[in-house]
Protein backbone atom coordinates (compact mmCIF):
# COMPACT_ATOMS: atom_id res chain seq x y z
CA UNK A 1 0.00 0.00 0.00
CA UNK A 2 2.84 2.22 0.91
CA UNK A 3 4.37 1.67 -2.73
CA UNK A 4 1.20 2.82 -4.21
CA UNK A 5 0.59 5.82 -2.64
CA UNK A 6 4.47 6.96 -3.43
CA UNK A 7 3.91 6.22 -7.07
CA UNK A 8 0.86 7.80 -7.02
CA UNK A 9 2.17 11.12 -5.09
CA UNK A 10 4.75 11.35 -7.70
CA UNK A 11 2.35 10.85 -10.55
CA UNK A 12 0.28 14.21 -9.08
CA UNK A 13 3.22 15.77 -8.48
CA UNK A 14 4.32 15.25 -12.34
CA UNK A 15 0.85 16.15 -13.44
CA UNK A 16 1.06 19.69 -11.61
CA UNK A 17 4.52 20.31 -12.85
CA UNK A 18 3.25 19.65 -16.22
CA UNK A 19 0.21 21.66 -16.15
CA UNK A 20 1.90 24.76 -14.38
CA UNK A 21 4.78 24.67 -17.23
CA UNK A 22 2.26 24.14 -20.45
CA UNK A 23 -0.09 27.03 -18.47
CA UNK A 24 2.97 29.08 -18.12
CA UNK A 25 3.46 28.89 -21.78
CA UNK A 26 0.29 30.07 -22.87
CA UNK A 27 -0.71 33.62 -23.98
CA UNK A 28 -2.63 35.31 -21.25
CA UNK A 29 -5.38 36.43 -23.70
CA UNK A 30 -6.63 33.31 -24.38
CA UNK A 31 -8.66 34.75 -27.10
CA UNK A 32 -5.91 35.06 -28.99
CA UNK A 33 -5.74 31.89 -29.94
CA UNK A 34 -8.20 32.29 -32.77
CA UNK A 35 -8.56 35.50 -33.42
CA UNK A 36 -10.24 34.77 -37.25
CA UNK A 37 -14.25 36.10 -37.62
CA UNK A 38 -14.28 33.15 -39.61
CA UNK A 39 -11.94 30.54 -41.42
CA UNK A 40 -13.39 31.11 -45.14
CA UNK A 41 -13.53 34.41 -45.84
CA UNK A 42 -10.82 35.62 -48.39
CA UNK A 43 -11.21 38.98 -49.29
CA UNK A 44 -13.61 41.82 -49.64
CA UNK A 45 -15.83 42.91 -52.31
CA UNK A 46 -17.23 46.35 -53.00
CA UNK A 47 -19.16 48.86 -54.59
CA UNK A 48 -18.78 52.29 -55.13
CA UNK A 49 -19.53 55.53 -57.82
CA UNK A 50 -17.02 57.83 -58.43
CA UNK A 51 -18.33 61.84 -58.88
CA UNK A 52 -21.34 64.24 -59.83
CA UNK A 53 -20.88 63.92 -63.64
CA UNK A 54 -23.54 61.94 -64.72
CA UNK A 55 -20.57 59.39 -66.21
CA UNK A 56 -19.25 59.10 -62.86
CA UNK A 57 -22.97 58.36 -60.73
CA UNK A 58 -22.76 54.55 -62.25
CA UNK A 59 -21.82 51.19 -59.86
CA UNK A 60 -18.02 50.35 -59.89
CA UNK A 61 -16.75 46.76 -58.95
CA UNK A 62 -13.63 47.11 -56.93
CA UNK A 63 -11.68 43.75 -55.20
CA UNK A 64 -9.53 43.59 -52.01
CA UNK A 65 -5.84 42.16 -52.80
CA UNK A 66 -6.31 39.31 -50.54
CA UNK A 67 -7.54 39.95 -46.91
CA UNK A 68 -6.17 43.71 -46.80
CA UNK A 69 -8.67 46.02 -45.93
CA UNK A 70 -6.52 48.95 -47.30
CA UNK A 71 -5.60 47.77 -50.72
CA UNK A 72 -8.09 47.09 -53.36
CA UNK A 73 -8.02 47.45 -57.20
CA UNK A 74 -11.07 47.96 -59.79
CA UNK A 75 -12.81 45.06 -61.75
CA UNK A 76 -14.03 44.85 -65.21
CA UNK A 77 -10.96 47.17 -66.68
CA UNK A 78 -11.93 49.79 -64.46
CA UNK A 79 -14.99 50.84 -66.00
CA UNK A 80 -18.40 50.09 -63.94
CA UNK A 81 -20.13 47.22 -64.26
CA UNK A 82 -24.07 48.66 -64.06
CA UNK A 83 -25.30 51.35 -65.90
CA UNK A 84 -28.94 52.79 -64.77
CA UNK A 85 -31.31 52.93 -67.50
CA UNK A 86 -34.17 54.56 -66.34
CA UNK A 87 -34.54 56.59 -63.90
CA UNK A 88 -32.64 59.55 -63.84
CA UNK A 89 -30.09 57.54 -65.62
CA UNK A 90 -27.54 57.84 -62.54
CA UNK A 91 -27.06 56.39 -59.32
CA UNK A 92 -25.08 57.13 -56.33
CA UNK A 93 -24.74 55.97 -52.81
CA UNK A 94 -25.03 51.96 -53.01
CA UNK A 95 -24.98 49.13 -50.94
CA UNK A 96 -25.03 46.14 -50.97
CA UNK A 97 -27.61 43.41 -49.30
CA UNK A 98 -26.84 39.87 -48.13
CA UNK A 99 -30.30 38.15 -48.75
CA UNK A 100 -31.29 34.63 -47.63
CA UNK A 101 -30.03 31.73 -49.53
CA UNK A 102 -28.36 32.51 -52.69
CA UNK A 103 -29.12 35.99 -53.11
CA UNK A 104 -27.69 39.60 -53.44
CA UNK A 105 -28.81 43.03 -53.86
CA UNK A 106 -27.40 46.28 -54.52
CA UNK A 107 -29.10 49.50 -53.47
CA UNK A 108 -28.68 52.49 -54.72
CA UNK A 109 -30.17 56.48 -55.05
CA UNK A 110 -31.77 57.21 -58.00
CA UNK A 111 -29.77 60.98 -58.79
CA UNK A 112 -27.98 62.43 -61.12
CA UNK A 113 -26.39 65.62 -59.67
CA UNK A 114 -25.19 66.68 -62.94
CA UNK A 115 -28.57 67.37 -64.21
CA UNK A 116 -30.11 68.61 -60.53
CA UNK A 117 -30.34 71.22 -58.10
CA UNK A 118 -29.32 69.83 -54.94
CA UNK A 119 -32.49 71.93 -53.37
CA UNK A 120 -34.64 71.13 -55.87
CA UNK A 121 -33.81 67.27 -55.85
CA UNK A 122 -34.31 67.35 -51.43
CA UNK A 123 -37.55 69.00 -52.40
CA UNK A 124 -38.95 66.75 -55.85
CA UNK A 125 -36.28 63.83 -55.93
CA UNK A 126 -37.03 60.36 -57.44
CA UNK A 127 -38.94 58.73 -54.49
CA UNK A 128 -37.58 54.85 -55.22
CA UNK A 129 -34.73 53.06 -55.41
CA UNK A 130 -32.47 51.54 -58.13
CA UNK A 131 -32.55 47.49 -57.42
CA UNK A 132 -30.04 44.68 -58.82
CA UNK A 133 -30.42 41.27 -57.46
CA UNK A 134 -27.72 38.21 -57.98
CA UNK A 135 -28.11 34.21 -57.12
CA UNK A 136 -23.69 34.51 -57.05
CA UNK A 137 -22.58 38.46 -56.51
CA UNK A 138 -21.40 37.56 -60.27
CA UNK A 139 -24.02 37.96 -62.30
CA UNK A 140 -26.22 40.47 -61.80
CA UNK A 141 -30.43 40.94 -63.36
CA UNK A 142 -31.45 43.37 -64.85
CA UNK A 143 -32.40 46.51 -62.82
CA UNK A 144 -35.67 47.36 -61.43
CA UNK A 145 -36.82 51.04 -59.82
CA UNK A 146 -39.08 50.90 -57.27
CA UNK A 147 -41.27 53.34 -55.40
CA UNK A 148 -41.13 53.09 -52.23
CA UNK A 149 -41.78 56.70 -50.48
CA UNK A 150 -44.77 58.11 -50.13
CA UNK A 151 -46.00 61.66 -52.02
CA UNK A 152 -45.11 63.59 -48.54
CA UNK A 153 -41.09 63.03 -48.91
CA UNK A 154 -39.27 65.13 -51.11
CA UNK A 155 -36.39 62.57 -51.86
CA UNK A 156 -35.01 58.62 -51.21
CA UNK A 157 -31.20 58.68 -50.68
CA UNK A 158 -28.67 56.38 -49.82
CA UNK A 159 -30.81 52.90 -49.25
CA UNK A 160 -29.48 50.35 -47.31
CA UNK A 161 -31.33 47.18 -45.45
CA UNK A 162 -30.36 43.86 -43.41
CA UNK A 163 -32.27 40.84 -42.17
CA UNK A 164 -34.66 41.58 -39.13
CA UNK A 165 -35.28 38.02 -37.80
CA UNK A 166 -37.62 39.19 -35.08
CA UNK A 167 -39.90 40.50 -38.37
CA UNK A 168 -38.69 37.36 -40.87
CA UNK A 169 -38.31 40.31 -43.38
CA UNK A 170 -35.46 42.54 -44.41
CA UNK A 171 -35.25 45.75 -43.16
CA UNK A 172 -34.74 48.92 -45.51
CA UNK A 173 -33.97 52.24 -44.81
CA UNK A 174 -32.61 55.51 -46.31
CA UNK A 175 -32.70 59.38 -45.78
CA UNK A 176 -35.43 61.30 -46.38
CA UNK A 177 -37.29 64.87 -45.64
CA UNK A 178 -41.26 64.43 -45.20
CA UNK A 179 -43.91 67.70 -45.95
CA UNK A 180 -47.07 68.46 -44.45
CA UNK A 181 -49.93 66.94 -46.53
CA UNK A 182 -50.62 70.89 -46.56
CA UNK A 183 -47.50 71.80 -49.07
CA UNK A 184 -47.85 69.22 -51.77
CA UNK A 185 -45.42 71.55 -53.66
CA UNK A 186 -42.74 70.92 -51.09
CA UNK A 187 -42.37 74.89 -50.96
CA UNK A 188 -41.46 75.24 -46.80
CA UNK A 189 -37.93 75.73 -45.85
CA UNK A 190 -36.07 74.04 -42.94
CA UNK A 191 -37.52 70.58 -43.16
CA UNK A 192 -34.99 68.39 -41.69
CA UNK A 193 -34.32 65.20 -43.04
CA UNK A 194 -34.49 62.29 -40.77
CA UNK A 195 -33.92 58.40 -41.38
CA UNK A 196 -37.31 56.26 -42.96
CA UNK A 197 -37.92 52.30 -43.37
CA UNK A 198 -39.98 50.17 -44.23
CA UNK A 199 -40.58 46.21 -44.70
CA UNK A 200 -39.59 43.70 -47.34
CA UNK A 201 -39.63 39.64 -48.17
CA UNK A 202 -38.35 39.78 -51.34
CA UNK A 203 -37.23 43.82 -52.85
CA UNK A 204 -40.07 43.45 -55.36
CA UNK A 205 -43.05 44.56 -52.66
CA UNK A 206 -42.44 46.52 -49.72
CA UNK A 207 -44.92 47.33 -46.64
CA UNK A 208 -46.57 50.28 -47.08
CA UNK A 209 -46.65 53.16 -45.12
CA UNK A 210 -42.93 53.54 -44.67
CA UNK A 211 -42.55 54.94 -41.21
CA UNK A 212 -39.70 57.49 -39.04
CA UNK A 213 -37.12 55.47 -37.99
CA UNK A 214 -34.98 58.01 -36.60
CA UNK A 215 -35.85 61.57 -35.67
CA UNK A 216 -32.42 63.35 -34.77
CA UNK A 217 -34.73 66.32 -33.58
CA UNK A 218 -33.56 69.18 -34.01
CA UNK A 219 -30.94 67.73 -35.92
CA UNK A 220 -31.32 66.55 -39.83
CA UNK A 221 -29.60 63.53 -40.44
CA UNK A 222 -28.97 61.54 -43.47
CA UNK A 223 -26.43 58.50 -44.60
CA UNK A 224 -27.11 55.92 -42.19
CA UNK A 225 -25.57 52.95 -42.07
CA UNK A 226 -25.86 49.74 -39.34
CA UNK A 227 -22.88 47.27 -38.71
CA UNK A 228 -24.09 44.32 -36.80
CA UNK A 229 -22.04 42.63 -34.12
CA UNK A 230 -23.88 39.53 -34.01
CA UNK A 231 -25.94 38.72 -31.32
CA UNK A 232 -28.37 41.70 -30.27
CA UNK A 233 -25.63 44.15 -30.91
CA UNK A 234 -25.25 46.82 -33.10
CA UNK A 235 -23.36 50.00 -34.16
CA UNK A 236 -25.01 52.87 -36.28
CA UNK A 237 -22.71 55.73 -38.08
CA UNK A 238 -24.90 58.62 -38.89
CA UNK A 239 -24.20 61.61 -40.47
CA UNK A 240 -25.45 64.84 -38.96
CA UNK A 241 -26.22 67.63 -41.27
CA UNK A 242 -25.19 70.74 -39.50
CA UNK A 243 -22.18 70.09 -39.11
CA UNK A 244 -21.21 67.49 -41.44
CA UNK A 245 -20.26 65.44 -38.83
CA UNK A 246 -20.54 61.28 -38.58
CA UNK A 247 -21.21 59.91 -35.59
CA UNK A 248 -22.03 56.57 -34.00
CA UNK A 249 -24.29 54.91 -31.47
CA UNK A 250 -24.44 52.04 -29.98
CA UNK A 251 -27.38 48.94 -29.37
CA UNK A 252 -27.42 45.82 -27.03
CA UNK A 253 -30.89 45.44 -27.64
CA UNK A 254 -31.59 45.27 -31.25
CA UNK A 255 -32.24 47.69 -34.34
CA UNK A 256 -34.97 49.38 -32.04
CA UNK A 257 -32.22 50.33 -29.22
CA UNK A 258 -32.47 51.88 -27.08
CA UNK A 259 -28.96 53.27 -28.43
CA UNK A 260 -26.26 55.30 -26.94
CA UNK A 261 -24.60 57.89 -28.30
CA UNK A 262 -20.92 57.28 -28.77
CA UNK A 263 -19.67 60.68 -29.88
CA UNK A 264 -18.34 62.02 -32.96
CA UNK A 265 -15.81 60.15 -35.42
CA UNK A 266 -15.30 62.96 -37.78
CA UNK A 267 -16.18 66.25 -39.61
CA UNK A 268 -16.98 67.55 -43.20
CA UNK A 269 -17.26 63.99 -44.23
CA UNK A 270 -20.31 61.61 -45.48
CA UNK A 271 -21.21 58.26 -46.58
CA UNK A 272 -19.79 56.16 -43.64
CA UNK A 273 -19.23 52.37 -45.19
CA UNK A 274 -18.29 50.31 -42.19
CA UNK A 275 -16.99 46.52 -42.53
CA UNK A 276 -15.68 43.76 -39.80
CA UNK A 277 -12.32 42.58 -40.37
CA UNK A 278 -12.07 39.22 -41.96
CA UNK A 279 -9.28 38.24 -39.83
CA UNK A 280 -8.77 40.13 -36.26
CA UNK A 281 -11.88 39.42 -34.33
CA UNK A 282 -13.38 42.65 -32.75
CA UNK A 283 -11.64 44.90 -35.42
CA UNK A 284 -13.39 47.31 -37.63
CA UNK A 285 -12.91 49.13 -40.70
CA UNK A 286 -14.77 52.47 -41.49
CA UNK A 287 -14.86 54.55 -44.82
CA UNK A 288 -15.52 58.37 -44.75
CA UNK A 289 -16.23 60.17 -47.65
CA UNK A 290 -14.79 63.61 -48.24
CA UNK A 291 -15.00 64.06 -52.03
CA UNK A 292 -13.49 60.62 -52.20
CA UNK A 293 -13.36 57.93 -49.27
CA UNK A 294 -10.81 57.78 -46.06
CA UNK A 295 -10.56 54.74 -44.18
CA UNK A 296 -10.09 54.29 -40.43
CA UNK A 297 -10.05 51.57 -38.11
CA UNK A 298 -11.09 50.43 -34.73
CA UNK A 299 -9.72 47.83 -32.02
CA UNK A 300 -13.04 48.46 -30.10
CA UNK A 301 -15.83 49.01 -32.48
CA UNK A 302 -18.87 49.66 -30.15
CA UNK A 303 -16.07 52.82 -27.66
CA UNK A 304 -16.68 54.86 -30.84
CA UNK A 305 -12.65 55.67 -30.99
CA UNK A 306 -11.48 55.54 -34.41
CA UNK A 307 -8.07 56.20 -35.92
CA UNK A 308 -7.17 57.11 -39.65
CA UNK A 309 -5.69 54.06 -41.42
CA UNK A 310 -4.83 52.92 -45.23
CA UNK A 311 -3.18 56.47 -46.70
CA UNK A 312 -2.50 54.34 -49.95
CA UNK A 313 -6.67 53.63 -49.87
CA UNK A 314 -7.75 54.28 -52.89
CA UNK A 315 -8.90 57.65 -54.38
CA UNK A 316 -11.59 58.88 -56.19
CA UNK A 317 -13.91 56.64 -54.70
CA UNK A 318 -16.92 57.78 -52.81
CA UNK A 319 -19.90 56.56 -50.55
CA UNK A 320 -21.00 53.21 -51.51
CA UNK A 321 -20.03 49.30 -49.59
CA UNK A 322 -17.66 46.72 -48.91
CA UNK A 323 -18.84 43.00 -48.32
CA UNK A 324 -16.24 40.11 -47.01
CA UNK A 325 -16.16 37.20 -49.21
CA UNK A 326 -14.93 33.52 -48.93
CA UNK A 327 -12.92 31.85 -51.30
CA UNK A 328 -15.16 31.12 -54.22
CA UNK A 329 -16.77 34.39 -54.29
CA UNK A 330 -13.84 36.16 -54.40
CA UNK A 331 -12.68 33.65 -57.63
CA UNK A 332 -15.80 33.87 -59.26
CA UNK A 333 -15.25 37.63 -59.08
CA UNK A 334 -11.74 38.16 -60.24
CA UNK A 335 -12.07 35.71 -62.89
CA UNK A 336 -15.26 37.51 -64.68
CA UNK A 337 -14.46 40.74 -64.31
CA UNK A 338 -10.55 40.83 -65.02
Amino acid sequence: MASYNLCRNIFLLFALFYVSVTASALPLDFGALDKRQTTDLVGYFAVFFKGDTTADQRVWFYLSNGNDPCSFRPLNGDQPVLIPKGGTGATRDMSIVVGRGNKWYILGTDLDLAKADLNQATRHGSLSMFIWESSDLITWGSERLIKVEEDLAGMLWAPESLFDASKGKFFVYWSAKIYSKDDPQHRANGIRSVIRATYTSDFHKFDQPPFVYLDANPNSVIDMSILSLGGSTYVRFIKREGDNTVYSEVSTSGIYGPWTGKGDIEKSVEGPAPYLDNQIKGKGHLLLDRNSYMAYESNDIPSGRWTSSCPGFPKGLRHGYVLPVNKGQYDGLSQRYR
